[in-house]
């Protein structure tokens, strides 16, 4: 197995044993070969396969016979989900793997299978698939228009499937290395599947507002200068308050604050926070969930421009949502702000030991940056 495949990997995990996996490959480049968004409202919205990412869903499922046939042993496709540029998957090793037969080394498998089929550009491949992408693949298989298209079985299995095969000099079809993240509690799985089945309505909401998912550089909010995603005209609320917990709040002073801070926001304040403290943490996710407006301080929370995840980030879980909805405004402070004397001591008032370069030095930080910001 090559060295890319190891990218992401957990270092103390046994990847040969039984397990559950989320896995995401991306293209290289970010090229969306794979399929097409469809659908009027975010909640239609769906992903309708090319030729080519109906091809790579079939093969998804081969490497259960793969497996199987060279090793005996089983492994399970329990979900996937294709997008324009990337591809999810749940895999479930049932069975201990004999040695070589790492994830990695399956996973690298499939990958060279997709990109030959992406290579041989075969001009019969099966046309894209309706509706939604989930579910039974050999139901999907079988609804394919066999009669203009040919039988889409006898073609894969004419593809080079080896798990081992030469590598090529041409450009995969996947960027190196994937992504795994490992079942570890209760719950997770459906939480896996659920965040698959929305990813085409979360890309719908992103296409259909750009301005609001666009990560805007070295621009001035309420004097400070920083980088922002979201809705800039929260800044322009008459209205603001930093939302600020000590962590030695009792349970009743925290219940007490949260209805106060939902009824001032059901006023209009808008919360300025950097959700630091648990009691931070939970009385933002309480004006978020009753649909508040907020400005999230964040600390080094944006991809670098350099980096190649930059053009493609977005907030996740419910701040992805709030965003969606023009309701937040994600703020990282210029470096040149945590310098400031003003900001030095403020912090150094509330600990003096600290040291100027910890990461408790910045969060503090930015809690008088959030101070800064409602004064102006």
């Amino acid at each position: 197995m090559g060295k890319n495949n190891h990218l992401w990997r957990k270092a103390d995990h046994d990847y040969s044993a039984p397990a559950m996996y989320m896995i995401t490959v991306v293209t290289t480049n970010r090229h969306p070969l794979l399929g097409h968004i469809h659908g009027d409202t975010a909640d239609s919205a769906h992903i309708v396969p090319t030729s080519l990412g109906a091809v790579v869903i079939a093969l998804f499922y081969d490497i259960e016979k793969q497996v199987l046939d060279r090793t005996g042993k089983t492994i399970q496709i329990v979900q996937y989900q294709l997008m324009p540029d990337h591809f999810h998957g749940v895999i479930y090793v049932r069975d201990p793997l004999p040695a070589g037969w790492q994830l990695g080394r399956i996973i690298a498998g499939w990958k060279g299978a997709c990109s030959r089929a992406f290579w041989q550009r075969h001009p019969q491949t099966p046309p894209p698939l309706n509706t939604s992408t989930t579910g039974n693949i050999s139901s999907r298989i079988s609804s394919l228009n066999t009669s203009t298209t040919g039988n889409i079985s006898s073609r894969i299995s004419s593809l080079n499937t080896s798990m081992t095969g030469n590598v090529s000099s041409r450009i995969p079809l996947f960027e190196p290395g994937f992504h795994d993240r490992i079942l570890q509690g209760s719950g997770q799985l459906q939480r896996w599947i659920t965040y698959l089945h929305d990813n085409p309505r979360r890309l719908w909401l992103k296409r259909a507002h750009p301005d609001l998912f666009r990560i805007h550089q070295q621009v001035e909010v309420l004097g400070i200068s920083c980088t922002t995603l979201g809705n800039m005209f929260l800044a322009e609320r008459p209205l603001r308050k930093v939302l600020q917990c000590s962590r030695r709040i009792t349970h009743a002073e925290l219940a007490a604050k949260r209805e106060q801070c939902l009824r001032e926001a059901e006023q209009g304040t808008v919360f300025i926070t950097a959700a630091i403290s648990e009691g931070e943490r939970l009385i933002s996710r309480a004006l978020r969930e009753a649909g508040y407006d907020m400005i999230i301080l964040l600390n080094q929370g944006f991809p670098k421009p350099d980096s190649p995840h930059y053009k493609f980030f977005k907030p996740s879980g419910i701040y992805f949502e709030a965003c969606a909805a023009g309701k937040l405004l994600l703020v990282e402070p210029a470096d040149a702000l945590f310098e400031l004397s003003e900001v030095e001591q403020s912090v150094y008032a509330k600990a003096h030991d600290i040291k100027h370069d910890s990461p408790r030095y910045r969060f503090l930080a930015l809690n008088a940056i959030g101070w800064m910001m409602e004064q102006a």
